[in-house]
């Protein structure tokens, strides 16, 4: 079928197009929202959301009305985003291929030390400025209020996330009897029993904080591969609708130097008879 891959191209960019909204007002939403957490996904979502606008508009117009310069942007930044990709992909995969946390004997939860994660992972965890913010996030979510009513059964049965076995409890392994003179890790004496300190400044909630973005990279890098293998079928289908547009604006479908057909000269058969 001829020129299938402009219309692929074409149909698959709009829809991008449309899509590339809704993700443009969400960040705008969160950019009035005053949350810490939500001011972390702000601005990826508007940068997202602005390139796939003009890359999708660029191939749509492109494919659709056979505009070679608007289709080369488009190759030329797919190859970009692509390369980008794969590279976040691996980077992924190597800062969050540490860390996982150990099991407490006797209990369902498990619990995370700082030191098991990436370096790279652990100097942005620990800079005073992100961790201000990511504090404040914990305490908007309520994360630890949701243990407030729990009894010594629930936490010797019931399982925690990384965030609240490291932010809403000191570690397991505490001895606060007034008469005990072994030395403890430095998280026990920086619990608070008061509902804003608890443990937010102990290392074991920085390692629980860093347990969630190891889960959720892990996950977003599975996704990342998938989107890459679609990429990479895109952007096929995208150089053969930029060939075919060259073809239209040279007004020689079959090639410059091709012919539909083969004629003889009109002296042909005077030398060959």
């Amino acid at each position: 079928m001829y020129r299938l891959s402009n219309t692929v191209i074409g149909c698959l960019n709009l829809a991008a197009l449309l899509a590339s909204i809704p993700i443009i007002g969400a960040g705008l939403w969160m950019a009035r929202n005053s949350t810490s957490c939500e001011s972390f996904l702000q601005t990826p979502l508007l940068v997202l959301g602005f390139i796939v606008l003009v890359i999708s508009l660029a191939g749509f117009i492109g494919a659709c009305f056979h505009v070679a310069w608007a289709l080369w942007v488009y190759l030329v930044v797919m190859l970009f985003i692509i390369a980008a990709l794969m590279a976040l992909t691996v980077f992924g995969f190597v800062v969050t291929s540490q860390g996982g946390g150990a099991g407490v004997p006797g209990r369902a939860y498990r619990e995370y030390r700082l030191q098991d994660y990436s370096p790279w992972l652990r100097k942005r965890v620990q800079d005073p400025d992100y961790w201000r913010a990511v504090r404040g996030c914990i305490l908007g979510s309520r994360t630890c209020a949701k243990l407030a009513a729990w009894t010594p059964l629930d936490y010797a049965q019931r399982d925690m996330s990384p965030v609240q076995s490291g932010c809403c409890k000191p570690p397991t392994a505490c001895d606060y009897n007034m008469a005990t003179t072994v030395a403890q890790e430095q998280d026990c004496y920086k619990w608070n029993n008061a509902a804003e300190l608890l443990c937010y400044e102990c290392e074991s909630c920085k390692a629980g904080v860093l347990e969630e973005i190891r889960r959720d990279w892990h996950k977003m890098s599975v996704l990342n591969v998938v989107v890459l293998v679609a990429l990479i079928a895109l952007y096929c289908v995208g150089c053969c609708a930029f060939r075919n547009t060259q073809r239209a604006e040279s007004d020689y479908p079959y090639g410059v130097n091709r012919m539909s057909k083969i004629r003889p000269r009109w002296d042909y058969y005077w030398y060959v008879s």
